[in-house]
């Protein structure tokens, strides 16, 4: 197992520990985290060499991209998307999900 699918699957445990724990904002962080390792990864894969960016910013890099699925970049959209200030999301989505689907096709 290579060191970013170690890395990614660290962030999974802690997303899914954190959501245990009732502590929704933290599970959202981990799982923005899990999606910018596998957007590294899918953007070294293509030869882009990728500066020192968050998880944040890779995301919105990725929306960038022109021949992105539009289902995956409605997933980039979850997770970047602000918080109310009741530190609820705005509609309804399990934010974990949604990740390890993204993080499962962009390290197809």
């Amino acid at each position: 197992m290579s060191n970013w699918s170690i890395d990614l699957q660290k962030e999974f445990e802690k997303a899914q520990q954190a959501r245990v724990n009732k502590n929704e904002g933290q599970a959202r962080v981990c799982a923005r985290r899990a999606a910018g390792i596998a957007i590294r990864e899918y953007l070294n894969r293509q030869g882009t060499k990728v500066p020192s960016m968050s998880a944040y910013d890779l995301l919105n890099l990725l929306k960038e991209e022109p021949n992105f699925p539009e289902d995956m970049k409605q997933i980039v959209d979850h997770l970047t998307v602000r918080v109310t200030e009741e530190f609820e999301l705005p509609f309804d989505a399990d934010l974990i999900a949604e990740s390890r689907i993204l993080c499962n096709w962009l390290t197809a």
